[in-house]
């Protein structure tokens, strides 16, 4: 895996054109180029490209079953690689766009090894589903580390 430690929350706004400025506390990290695709739970992952190449050398791995073969086409069909413009912006598809529902006000995040990119509605409506299943999660994710 890569040595990358992406965290933290951020409010931009997409304009009519699909641009998007990307944090400037992420845009060293993620390099030259990087690769964007339709993420889970309808947002967008941004992988840098190192990343992407690990991603990539698992998804060979997997076994040659109708859920691997649809999980790739849904996430290989919509990767785009990216660069940054003058400006730290990145130029957003228009499907990926339609996909993530990204109307102005965007949130990126940071996950570890990569971004997410969702609309403000997206990212509020999970915040309020999951909020109060935190603890659970936490106690069935770590309980051992915690006890």
């Amino acid at each position: 895996m890569g040595d990358y430690m992406f965290m933290g929350e951020y409010h931009h706004n997409i304009d009519e054109k699909g641009r998007m400025i990307i944090p400037s506390k992420f845009r060293v990290e993620l390099g030259e180029k990087f690769i964007l695709t339709r993420g889970l739970d309808n947002c967008l992952f941004i992988y840098p490209q190192k990343e992407w190449e690990h991603i990539i050398e698992k998804y060979k791995k997997l076994p040659n079953i109708k859920e691997a073969r649809n999980f790739m086409r849904f996430f290989l069909s919509g990767a785009v690689e990216c660069e940054l413009d003058k400006q730290g912006r990145i130029k957003i598809p228009g499907p990926l766009v339609k996909y993530a529902s990204l109307i102005k006000d965007c949130i990126v995040i940071g996950v570890n090894d990569r971004l997410e990119i969702w609309s403000k509605d997206s990212w509020d409506n999970f915040i309020i589903e999951n909020e109060d299943n935190l603890s659970e999660m936490a106690d069935s994710l770590f309980a051992s580390d915690f006890s």
